[in-house]
């Protein structure tokens, strides 16, 4: 793997080509989804709110569609350094991509979800709030960790009972380090598979419309 990936900013899909001042809120698909995929959430989001579905850097291997932002198989599958190399591509697309937006969110799903906390993690203070839907953060300790612990941002992070994707060890990390290191919400979904369910969006709507309120106030 190169040790620097690019996001192509061309295939970026944007909810508004006026976006000027506008809190920015950024989507990042899962594997094997792209672009598309979560841009249907966008009736589902608060108004107001400028957003931006980013495509990831990888294709996964043949026949997967799609793209993928790190491997999820092999030996080195889900290893924190994929994360933080993929999200280290995605800050320097946010950092040309973000303009003059007043607030920085991320939603992420599974994967997305995954590379949005890492990111919130290398640079706290680019990312307001983040909304993790059956993702996970990644082990280990990246130097922003600290300052977390004090700034604590918003997290929402959302899963399904039924979810057998996402590994059981990582789930269990995921649920002791958030807590230190943000102010979270967030909610488990009886039932629910690796998906997102209209109940969660209804909550996804109520977490970024506080962050709007917050960002307005600030």
């Amino acid at each position: 793997m190169s040790e620097e990936l690019m996001i192509d900013g061309l295939l970026t899909r944007w909810s508004t080509e006026d976006r000027a001042g506008m809190p920015l809120l950024v989507l990042l698909h899962g594997y094997g989804a792209d672009e598309h995929d979560l841009f249907g959430l966008v009736p589902y989001l608060p108004e107001g709110v400028a957003v931006a579905s980013v495509a990831a850097p990888l294709a996964p291997p043949w026949p997967m569609p799609g793209r993928s932002w790190y491997a999820i198989e092999g030996l080195d599958g889900r290893s924190a350094a994929s994360v933080t190399l993929a999200a280290e591509a995605f800050l320097r697309w946010l950092d040309d991509a973000r303009e003059d937006a007043p607030a920085v969110a991320l939603l992420g799903f599974s994967q997305g979800a995954a590379v949005a906390l890492q990111a919130m993690r290398l640079a706290p203070q680019s990312i307001d709030t983040v909304v993790a839907l059956s993702g996970y953060a990644a082990a280990g300790e990246l130097p922003g960790d600290e300052a977390l612990t004090e700034s604590r941002p918003h997290v929402f992070w959302g899963r399904g009972t039924n979810d057998q994707v996402i590994p059981e060890a990582l789930v269990a990390h995921t649920a002791e380090w958030l807590p230190s290191h943000s102010e979270l919400s967030g909610r488990v979904y009886t039932g629910l598979t690796h998906s997102i369910s209209e109940e969660e969006l209804r909550d996804v709507h109520v977490f970024l419309t506080k962050w709007l309120e917050r960002a307005a106030k600030a």
